[in-house]
């Protein structure tokens, strides 16, 4: 089985703020959302978790597999992906004209913003990542988890689903919820 799940809340995110590549630690709620999550899904069956070196994920996967001796390694392939310039920028959706707002409008017609990563990018390290560790893995019939970032999960349901890119939010990413993809 594949599964995977987005870290829990951030002060960003209580703030609208856009993270990307940016290093924010979980805040209180996140952590309880994390401690809800690993009391909610301690029966699923995991044999490994991947998760991104970002704090916030990386805490996530440690409160959430916490006291179950399953391994967390850290992927730098599973980062969130980069906003450039535009990361830290609050309430995007106030500024007009941002193009980071086409990102989450239009995914489809999004073109990097300055020292941002495109979607061509984004899908080429996630794909390399599936098919490196997660395909070898599922040969084995083991469970893999995957904690990371909104768009990067995104990113890897559309890969294993085969969503086009523009219903490249569909699926939803809520914090902490686990998703069954394969």
């Amino acid at each position: 089985m594949l599964y995977i799940m987005r870290h829990g809340r951030t002060d960003w995110n209580e703030l609208h703020k856009l993270q990307g590549r940016t290093d924010i630690p979980l805040n209180e709620e996140g952590r309880e959302m994390a401690r809800q999550a690993a009391a909610r899904y301690r029966e699923v069956h995991l044999d490994v978790c991947y998760c991104s070196p970002l704090l916030r994920a990386k805490e996530t996967a440690k409160i959430l597999l916490d006291g179950r001796g399953i391994p967390i390694i850290p992927d730098d392939r599973l980062k969130e992906m980069s906003f450039g310039i535009y990361e830290g920028v609050q309430d995007s959706f106030q500024i007009p004209d941002c193009p980071i707002n086409v990102f989450f409008k239009e995914p489809a017609a999004y073109k990097a913003v300055e020292g941002g990563e495109s979607f061509e990018e984004l899908f080429a390290r996630t794909g390399s990542f599936l098919k490196e560790k997660v395909e070898p893995e599922l040969k084995e019939n083991k469970d893999v988890l995957i904690v990371g970032h909104g768009a990067m999960n995104s990113s890897i349901i559309c890969q294993i689903r085969d969503i086009p890119l523009e219903r490249f939010w569909e699926e939803g990413i809520e914090n902490c919820r686990l998703i069954k993809l394969l």
